[in-house]
């Protein structure tokens, strides 16, 4: 599957457009990781254990999404983008959003 957020594909040409395709990840602070995280923010720098969380998170949105399109017959997604919200306390949101296309090598 290929996947860009530009709206073309270099070398490429789009065939058919299938429609949208998203689709979220919502991951919750763990209390052992979160203690650790408060830790550092005293300290001062990245926060390894959030940046984990999210990495996991936008992976699996990421995986849903394609699973998706590839249900829907393409082979691209194009346009793809992430949104990134807060839905309460200790929990976060990742969506990922795209266009499902079927490209072929251009001639």
């Amino acid at each position: 599957m290929i996947i860009v957020t530009t709206d073309e594909i270099e070398g490429m040409s789009i065939t058919r457009v299938h429609g949208i395709v998203m689709a979220n990840s919502v991951r919750a602070k763990h209390l052992g990781k979160d203690l650790m995280a408060a830790f550092r923010n005293i300290a001062g720098g990245e926060i390894d254990e959030y940046s984990r969380l999210l990495a996991e998170s936008r992976e699996a949105a990421v995986q849903r999404m394609v699973d998706k399109a590839e249900a829907m017959g393409a082979n691209a997604i194009v346009g793809t983008r992430f949104i990134t919200a807060g839905i309460m306390g200790g929990a976060s949101e990742i969506l990922a959003y795209g266009t499902a296309v079927e490209a072929k090598e251009s001639d």
